[in-house]
């Protein structure tokens, strides 16, 4: 978000609501006095009001300088903005500003333990504070910014500042995506960083989440808000998973699974429906909680390359009722059960997730879903499916993007066998397809599979052909890998024959094909028949001779004639 697009936010719905809960009140208080006391009334508002536009015209001309570039003036302006404001407030409160020194403005001193809220803090100090916070968090300053973030919560959880609830959580997830963006855009500080200290961006994120969980924790933060607390909780298992920090990350998973009322290995549970069923009985909540736990210990897992626990977690999150998570989630969810089945050459079940977390992606309108795209066209071809995957009307709309171009191209020429044409496309976009891990991790399995329909297309008609020939056909590829994929093929029992690797030639034996099988056992029928006709016909013979032996003979006969017959 740019400067000037913040500036807009916050002027039209903090500033705004804020501006206009203060009409409301004065409103009120016009109503309930007399035109007797009108004279009075004006007065202390004319006051009132007096400090207000004084505390927003000092706001203001903080963030112009800001804009300008005046980042320490700016930052001496806001902090005066939040002793006029504090100062304001003591005073309509009758207190000294000797008195009560423990929660002025400046009040950043621990207190051992859990920090209270501070007191005589308005709307306006909580807004100084908070675009104090990024401008430390503009140049990394990790003490600076710890210093005023923790004041920006302790004013937010003070009655006094009277900070509705979607401002506070609009303002800590703002602050969240600002620290997080420090690590996955590798922002460098001004300075040099010094890894592990305070102003290194992972040891920075990590204390500003670890602050912002003990201050909303539900049953022990000085501002118990179970909504929010949960929420950054998965952020910062996001943020872990995404640092590589997996032994955190579990922490976090099993902190997330006892805040919502099941065992920690509950999504490891590999039980009958009962289980199943009494996961989605907690209602929506609980099953939305429950899948977008799933999800970070789905990323947990397949970091880890744990197949077995990735598999039951994943066919626990398909079993959830009830949950109505984010099509974000339910997408992550499938995409790595996509890339589990996968591993395990479950290409069928693979496109099917692919598919799944593509149309999810598609709903949220993330850019993710060509990815997804990516590896549904990809488990498709390694299925050797006849389907063309953008034959669908939800990906027939994708199919001229420039990022889809390439896989396009390449499942047109998969299915035409053109073995040339497929490797012209991936040296064409080779930069464009290699660069995701995943493809790049495939490319030899696409490569293998088209070429072994290449070879069964070249070899039908032949008994014997040589290897040389079947190499061309391939694209001139080494001899040694055309023996590799025959014998892979005769291995695999879809080719019956032989090598002759003396003579370099294939010898066929028969036709592996349905067809071929059908023809062979109906040859062996015939034979087998015929064998019982020829039978029967010398037995009729032997008997024919007999019978005119035994006649010819007559009385005269003796056995020994009819033995010699």
């Amino acid at each position: 978000m740019s400067d000037s697009e913040d500036y807009e936010y916050e002027y039209d719905e903090s500033d705004q609501d804020d501006g206009g809960d203060d009409n409301d009140n004065d409103n009120d208080n016009d109503n309930d006095n007399d035109n007797d006391e009108f004279e009075y009334t004006d007065d202390e508002e004319g006051n009132a009001e007096e400090g207000e536009v004084a505390l927003e015209n000092a706001y203001y001309n903080a963030k112009g300088m800001r804009d300008a570039g005046e980042y320490q003036e700016a930052a001496e302006t806001f902090e005066s903005v939040v002793t006029m404001d504090v100062a304001g407030n003591k005073k309509q409160a009758g207190v000294e500003d000797d008195e009560d020194d423990c929660d002025d403005a400046m009040d950043v001193s621990d207190h051992g333990g859990a920090k209270p809220p501070l007191k005589y803090h308005g709307m306006w100090s909580y807004k100084a504070i908070k675009q104090l916070v990024k401008l430390h968090l503009r140049s990394v300053d990790g003490a600076r910014v710890m210093k005023d973030y923790d004041r920006m919560l302790r004013v937010a959880s003070s009655p006094d500042a009277a900070i509705s609830p979607n401002a506070v959580e609009k303002g800590v997830n703002g602050m969240l995506e600002r620290v997080s963006s420090l690590i996955n855009c590798n922002s460098a500080s001004p300075s040099p960083v010094v890894e592990g200290g305070p102003n290194d961006p992972c040891v920075l994120a990590r204390n500003i989440y670890d602050t912002t969980l003990r201050v909303f924790h539900p049953s022990t933060g000085i501002s118990p808000n179970e909504r929010l607390w949960f929420k950054t909780n998965l952020k910062y298992g996001q943020l872990l998973y995404e640092m590589n920090e997996t032994a955190k990350l579990q922490i976090v998973i099993r902190d997330l699974l006892q805040s919502s009322g099941q065992s920690v290995d509950f999504l490891e549970w590999s039980g009958g429906g009962s289980g199943i069923d009494a996961m989605g009985s907690s209602g929506n909540s609980g099953g939305t909680h429950v899948m977008e736990i799933a999800a970070l210990q789905i990323q947990l897992y397949s970091r880890l390359k744990d197949t077995k626990k990735l598999r039951q977690v994943f066919q626990r999150a398909m079993s959830v009722r009830g949950g109505i998570p984010h099509p974000r989630t339910l997408a992550l969810i499938q995409e790595l059960g996509g890339k589990m089945h996968m591993s395990q050459r479950n290409f069928v079940e693979a496109s099917q997730s692919f598919f799944q977390a593509f149309k999810s992606y598609d709903e949220a309108g993330d850019r993710a879903r060509l990815r997804c795209l990516k590896y549904l066209v990809m488990a498709s071809m390694l299925d050797a499916s006849s389907i063309n995957p953008f034959d669908s009307h939800e990906a027939r709309a994708h199919r001229d993007d420039p990022e889809i171009v390439a896989m396009t191209n390449l499942v047109q020429a998969f299915h035409n066998d053109d073995i040339r044409g497929f490797e012209r496309i991936l040296r064409k976009n080779e930069g464009r397809l290699m660069d995701d891990e995943f493809v790049r991790e495939h490319v030899g399995d696409l490569l293998r599979t088209i070429r072994t329909q290449v070879i069964m297309r070249s070899i039908g008609p032949y008994t014997r052909i040589r290897l040389t020939r079947i190499a061309k056909d391939l694209n001139d590829i080494p001899v040694e890998d055309v023996e590799s994929l025959l014998v892979s093929l005769i291995l695999d029992g879809k080719l019956e024959g032989r090598i002759d690797q003396v003579s370099g030639v294939l010898v066929k034996l028969s036709q592996p094909s349905e067809k071929g099988d059908a023809s062979k056992n109906t040859t062996n029928k015939f034979a087998a028949g015929t064998r019982n006709i020829a039978s029967i016909m010398h037995l009729t013979s032997a008997l024919d001779k007999l019978t005119i032996a035994i006649s010819n003979t007559g009385s005269k006969g003796s056995i020994e004639q009819v033995r010699v017959m």
